[in-house]
Parts: structure tokens; sequence; C-alpha cells
């Protein structure tokens, strides 16, 4: 039996607003939330919490999100080779990859990159 639950969000923690801010929004599409401290990063009807500079996250969680510490993917609308040619265009070096992966849609194409705190991400094609 299937439960009624679907991702919300997650968090992450920025070092920098500014630079986390325009690579979020330039490289990985996202809207920027403006919150009452900070910032979060909105994906469609998924989203990013962000911990950064004048933020106070919850006391609930044991060990705190740290930056350069998640490991997100995103899927990429459209061929792998589109999805380099993007972030050669941002200036942001390509990890590994292209290689074939498991993702929630099952086996695709994924290259791995850094975000600007070192946090590892991932496009995912199944083109």
């Amino acid at each position: 039996m299937a439960l009624p639950t679907r991702l919300d969000h997650c968090v992450i923690h920025v070092s920098d607003w500014d630079r986390s801010n325009a690579f979020y929004r330039d490289v990985l599409g996202a809207t920027l939330v403006e919150r009452e401290a900070g910032f979060s990063y909105r994906f469609g009807d998924k989203q990013l919490n962000v911990h950064g500079p004048g933020v106070r996250p919850a006391e609930v969680a044991r060990l705190p999100v740290q930056p350069g510490n998640s490991d997100l993917c995103f899927e990429w609308d459209g061929s792998i080779d589109d999805a380099i040619a993007h972030l050669k265009a941002h200036g942001i070096a390509v990890e590994q990859g292209p290689m074939k992966r498991f993702g929630a849609k099952g086996i695709g194409t994924s290259v791995y990159f850094r975000d600007p705190d070192g946090s590892l991400m991932e496009f995912m094609s199944y083109r």
C-alpha cells in the first residue's frame, strides 16, 4: 500500500548568499524565495530550504547540515550533452561523467559537478 507522502523539501547550507543565489538560480534554474532571514530555492513544487549567514536553524537536527556536505541530483530535461554545454557556459567544471546511473525514473545518464561551497551536484538525463 502506498502511503500519501511525497518529498516536500530538503535542507542545504551555504556560506555566501550572493554567490549561492546566483548559482542555484542561473545554473540550476531555481526560483529564489526571499524569507525573513535568507532564501529558499524552489524548483516547481519542490524546495530547498537554505541555511546560511543570518539563519538560525531549528535545533532538532542531530548533525546540522554544513556548507559543502550535500549531494543533490536534478533531472535535466534534455540531452546530457546539452547539460554539459550549459555547465560549460556558466564556467562550471564537470567532475565526472557522463556515466550511467540509477535515479527516480530508472537508468539515466549523469554528470557530476560542485556548487560554490563544494556540495556534490548531479544532472541526470533520462533521454
